[in-house]
């Protein structure tokens, strides 16, 4: 993977980037869809092309190791192929499904045994377990095995996990190189950073990860529960520390104002389901508000779903048509919203690194931030 940094804004930290990889070019900064389990949920592979058209998406190692399973992919020829998607996968290690399944598993110095959240079977993640699992899975990035603490934890816990992960990203490295790629073509390593919201663990996290000298890094641990601001704190502290010329992910963010506020403080990668999620439950982004579909003010409201028109969709239907669907309990209503939000995504990360380019980066972001924080 090569990472070349194009320009950093004068007047923030936002940058403009490409990676590339040997599935294509990334340009940053980028949202990546969520495909937890070779699927973003709702919408096409070709929809996802043609309308929204990331650059790169995300699977989840955990999810995609229970279901299909390993086995599968591996006969398909990988994720890829299993899914029919050519362009850049990321895989997320599993390790966020050590802090959201809590209730499922226990976590020792060898990694973390866990019941299957679908028919109760037992099964044990290592570090070494983990970068075999993502060798068979076969993404273009794959993740080091960490734990999430939750927001709330203790200092001595957070420590504590912060320095387990810093073990467990060495036995992640140290695997990884014995266990070659399976499907002729190379695969890159991001560790992740921890540390809570304790600004010292957060130093020293980033700075042994970045001593590790992997082509990317990662920033794990937020959007967890903490105030957005310290969020943003976090995020700076960490960009601070994490070397200029690698990517920076700043794993599971957010809203659209979370993802210009971090874009704004250096990073360069984003995944969510919030988008797709959202719009399962009526909640549309746009450039001037959020609106809930739902709401029977948009009952005979026969303008287009969206009028800037990123997706077709949005000019294709009008509000009262998809709150109608909504209102029906359609599947289409929920595939509608899906691509509305998820286009809506990707225009917001392409238009801010082309700002960025331009060079009023934070003006526009600024006036995007007060806009978009408005119930229409």
């Amino acid at each position: 993977m090569q990472f070349e940094l194009k320009t950093t804004d004068e007047k923030s930290k936002a940058r403009a980037g490409v990676i590339t990889t040997d599935h294509g070019i990334i340009e940053t900064p980028i949202f990546m869809p969520v495909g937890t389990v070779a699927s973003v949920k709702g919408v096409h592979q070709s929809e996802l092309k043609e309308q929204i058209n990331p650059d790169i998406i995300l699977g989840n190692t955990y999810h995609l190791y229970l279901r299909p399973q390993t086995s599968i992919l591996e006969q398909a020829g990988g994720l890829h192929k299993f899914m029919n998607w050519d362009r850049n996968i990321l895989t997320d290690s599993g390790g966020y499904q050590v802090y959201s399944l809590s209730e499922r598993r226990k976590i020792t110095e060898e990694g973390v045994k866990f019941k299957s959240h679908i028919d109760g079977s037992l099964h044990f993640f290592s570090p070494e377990k983990v970068m075999e699992i993502q060798r068979s899975i076969g993404a273009d990035i794959i993740m080091a095995f960490d734990e999430c603490p939750p927001a709330l934890s203790t200092y001595s816990y957070t420590k504590n996990s912060m320095e387990m992960t810093h073990r467990w990203l060495k036995r992640c490295v140290n695997h990884l190189e014995k266990v070659p790629a399976k499907y002729g073509y190379n695969q890159t390593l991001f560790p992740i950073v921890q540390g809570g919201v304790f600004r010292d663990l957060r130093t020293q996290s980033a700075e042994f990860i970045s001593s590790i000298g992997a082509e990317g890094n990662a920033i794990g641990g937020l959007s967890v529960g903490e105030p957005a601001e310290v969020m943003y704190e976090m995020t700076e502290l960490v960009c601070s520390v994490l070397p200029q010329d690698k990517p920076r992910y700043l794993m599971g963010v957010g809203t659209p104002i979370n993802i210009l506020e971090n874009i704004a403080l250096g990073v360069d990668m984003f995944d969510c389901v919030m988008p797709t999620r959202n719009a399962r439950n009526g909640m549309l982004f746009t450039a001037h508000g959020t609106i809930n579909i739902k709401n029977k003010k948009w009952e005979n409201d026969f303008s287009p779903i969206d009028e800037m028109g990123i997706t077709s969709v949005d000019t294709m239907y009008s509000k009262a048509y998809l709150r109608h669907l909504f209102a029906s309990k359609e599947m289409l209503g929920k595939q509608i919203a899906s691509i509305h939000n998820l286009g809506f995504y990707l225009w917001l990360v392409r238009e801010a690194r082309k700002h960025i380019l331009q060079g009023d980066f934070a003006e526009w972001k600024d006036k995007m931030v007060k806009q978009m924080d408005k119930r229409l």
